[in-house]
């Protein structure tokens, strides 16, 4: 049994007021978390004065993207072999970062479900991995290049069984367009209400949750309709500008609807000082929706610019308490709150016994400080040091 002493505690939903918590490991679970000295029997490990925090989820990665101003052409010429060897680099680096858990929602050829498969048995070698595999786009659509493209209800659903049949944890939908892609525009959508609908069906029907990349209003409109158990991004971006709808907040409130926000960029964390008038409109309709009542994470888009290189999800935090979200609902945002986004809250996001061993401890106290975050002292995974 290994008993990890600290100076204070964050269990994932709120802090813990203990004079000075220990935590309890023993194969790869939590068994306790006491005040006080452990039974003497156990391995103690001093982390001194940090703040033990459950380890990270990144609710949307791409491992694939290289995070430079050409991301696109990166991925036209590299092999598989070159692509598998950054993918598991970006692994390394978000493990590092302490994200014990990652959801990649993008990759090119299902090259994920390798490195999956690598660091479920090595947890030194990355996080746990959540695998989408190519995402389902539209002829020319956003990230038409990484080979999901699809048209018609008949191929939509053969790419649903597909993915199936190869072992993905979810099915992304690429439900309007997005920047990364030349031509393609976030406010114009990429599907019609039947063609998703048609998603939702066929993946429920192999057990398989569906999320959407949505900035469009009228596109998270037709994915919450057509049944979407989560969406990515959520600005509510239009033609002109950027309107919230809080009707359809509620509706998704109601329906237990999951959104990942991608919030911040390394070296510029703060979400709320902004001389661009619709960036400022895009940050009021993100408070909207962390202020909702919808299950949120936040997440970094790892690898999607230069902005967002693998493992940068602390700065999400910082950008989410820059938006006006209490430093408490932020971590809660990258631990308990993604952990129910990835639907992995029995096991994952939390300090409390029976969950898995996943913890990260920081010198400095994030509850107070996020930035805190990007001070990593260990990261265990299963119960074992990793960092």
């Amino acid at each position: 049994m290994l008993a990890l002493r600290t100076r204070r505690l964050f269990d994932g939903v709120r802090p813990v007021p203990m004079a000075r918590p220990t935590v309890l490991l023993s194969g790869g679970v939590i068994e306790a978390v006491l005040d006080g000295p452990p039974p003497r029997d156990a391995e103690l490990v001093d982390l001194g004065d940090t703040t033990l925090l459950p380890g990270l989820v990144d609710a949307h990665v791409h491992l694939a993207f290289d995070a430079t101003p050409d991301t696109m052409g990166s991925l036209a010429v590299a092999d598989d072999d070159t692509l598998l060897t950054r993918m598991r680099t970006a692994a390394t680096a978000t493990l590092d970062a302490g994200v014990t858990t990652a959801r990649d929602l993008g990759d090119r050829g299902y090259l994920g479900l390798r490195v999956r498969a690598e660091t479920a048995d090595t947890p030194h070698r990355g996080p746990r991995l959540l695998v989408a595999g190519p995402p389902i786009t539209s002829y020319g659509g956003h990230c038409w290049f990484l080979g999901g493209e699809v048209d018609g209800v008949d191929a939509i659903r053969a790419a649903v069984r597909h993915r199936a049949e190869r072992g993905v944890d979810v099915v992304k939908v690429v439900v309007t367009g997005g920047q990364l892609t030349p031509g393609s525009l976030p406010h114009e959508m990429q599907f019609g209400p039947v063609e998703l609908a048609a998603v939702v069906r066929e993946a429920h029907r192999y057990g398989l949750p569906v999320t959407g990349h949505c900035h469009a209003a009228d596109g998270i409109a037709a994915a919450v309709t057509a049944g979407f158990d989560g969406i990515e991004h959520c600005t509510f971006v239009t033609a002109d500008g950027v309107r919230a709808d809080p009707p359809l907040l509620a509706r998704m409130a109601a329906a237990g609807t999951r959104i990942t926000l991608t919030l911040g960029t390394a070296g510029h964390g703060g979400g709320g000082g902004s001389g661009d008038p619709r960036r400022a409109a895009v940050h009021s309709a993100l408070r909207r929706v962390a202020d909702s009542g919808v299950p949120v994470a936040c997440a970094s888009d790892a690898g999607c610019g230069p902005g967002k290189p693998h493992g940068s999800l602390a700065y999400g935090v910082e950008a989410m308490v820059g938006l006006g979200v209490p430093p408490t609902a932020a971590l809660r945002a990258v631990t308990s709150g993604a952990a129910q986004v990835c639907g992995l809250a029995d096991r994952i996001g939390r300090i409390a016994p029976g969950y898995d061993a996943d913890l990260l401890a920081v010198h400095g106290d994030p509850t107070v400080e996020p930035g805190a975050l990007r001070r990593v002292a260990a990261v265990l995974r299963a119960g074992q040091r990793v960092r």
